[in-house]
């Protein structure tokens, strides 16, 4: 997108009511008119008993997040309409309680939504999302005037050509962007501090005032991960692995992933404690810059026990293996390969996920991985509870 120099008079309810945020201090936004001094300053907060109709106003005071790229960044009141990127953030919401206020998303495509069909309670409007699937210029971020935008500022610079003067319209003008592009770590422009999945995850829920939810989502999963790794097989007896993305039912050439990236995107496959099958090769991860592709002989020299293709999110086991498993075995080269051989190739995981996300995809890569352990990969086999997670989806929790 070019730089935009029109001057925006489009009213916001920041036109009316100060209360979607404000950048302060030195962080990447400062300098917004009129928040060069914030003070902490008491929020009204009204509530109508349903049953008496009785109305209990109650005082907060404002509150400070701070994250990079956008540094520090103070909210007057708790944001109720809001916007992510991606699906890793959108998830994040929606495991807090937010889904409600979810006022559309940066991109539609990769915000996997069907997970939540297995939790009771718990759902999305997929007509907001179907509305503003893409939103990713100013005139949208006018238009939806939500109260927060959970993207990464530096991203909308490096990909869709945004100016620091378009960000700070739009920081100063609707609302604050925070965020930080984390599901990979390849990126060169990337040069401020990463965050792992549940340290993301703590920041959104400061922005929207959820500390309990995190906690509850955060005990439910250090549980969850602490018992796979404790039935796992010996170091020596675990597969290597090779991760992969090509789209298509009849692959024929590979975009490479590394495993050795601490992007949140492979967070499952670290905690099942699996070995990168390019470890000692030149071959890079894949980024911004680097959009090299292989082939079944590349492959072939690798020969890895795993293969796990990213790019059929949307088709179940049943499906990929009726498709591109079935395509790779008989293809001339690619039927040589151990994996093929041995039926051991899989759907990848998201690009962005959130911690719902991760719950699902843990159980599918555990089951990929070490079916002897957990169940073959096509079986019903639940992992984890369900209705604990949509407990703390719902609010139902202690």
């Amino acid at each position: 997108m070019a730089p935009d120099s029109t001057t925006h008079e489009i009213p916001t309810r920041r036109d009316f009511v100060k209360g979607g945020g404000t950048i302060v201090g030195g962080g990447l936004l400062a300098g917004c008119a009129g928040d060069d001094n914030p003070e902490s300053s008491p929020i009204e907060t009204t509530e109508t008993n349903e049953t008496t109709g009785t109305q209990t106003t109650t005082e907060t005071e404002s509150y400070t997040v701070t994250m990079e790229p956008a540094g520090e960044v103070t909210f007057d009141a708790i944001p109720e309409r809001w916007v992510p990127y991606g699906g890793g953030y959108a998830d994040m919401g929606v495991a807090l309680g937010q889904a409600g206020g979810l006022a559309g998303i940066g991109g539609a495509d990769r915000y996997y939504t069907y997970v939540y069909d297995e939790l009771p309670g718990v759902d999305v409007d997929e007509e907001t999302i179907e509305r503003n699937p893409e939103v990713r210029t100013k005139e949208e971020f006018y238009e939806l005037d939500s109260d927060v935008h959970l993207y990464d500022p530096q991203m909308l610079i490096n990909w869709f050509d945004w100016s620091q003067s378009d960000v700070e319209e739009i920081a100063d003008n609707v609302a604050p962007f925070i965020g930080n592009l984390i599901f990979r770590r390849s990126d060169q422009w990337h040069d401020y501090r990463y965050y792992t999945l549940y340290q993301a995850f703590e920041k959104v829920a400061e922005v929207f005032q959820q500390q309990d939810r995190y906690e509850a989502f955060k005990q439910l999963h250090d549980d969850y991960i602490a018992d796979l790794q404790s039935r796992l097989p010996p170091t020596e007896e675990r597969p290597n692995v090779l991760l992969t993305f090509e789209g298509t039912d009849e692959p024929e050439s590979f975009s490479p992933y590394r495993l050795n990236d601490k992007g949140t995107s492979k967070k499952q496959w670290r905690d099942l404690g699996v070995t990168d099958a390019l470890a000692g090769t030149d071959i890079e991860n894949l980024s911004t810059t680097n959009r090299g592709e292989y082939d079944y002989e590349t492959l072939l020299e690798v020969d890895p026990d795993v293969i796990i293709i990213r790019g059929h999110e949307r088709k179940s086991a049943t499906e990929f293996r009726d498709t591109v498993l079935e395509f790779m075995q008989n293809h001339t080269v690619g039927s040589q390969l151990t994996a093929v051989q041995n039926g051991r190739v899989y759907r990848g995981g998201y690009l962005r996920q959130g911690p719902i996300h991760n719950f699902f995809l843990t159980e599918r890569a555990a089951k990929q991985l070490y079916p002897d352990v957990f169940g073959d990969v096509t079986s019903d086999n639940e992992l984890f509870d369900r209705q604990a997670v949509a407990d703390i989806v719902n609010g139902d929790f202690e």
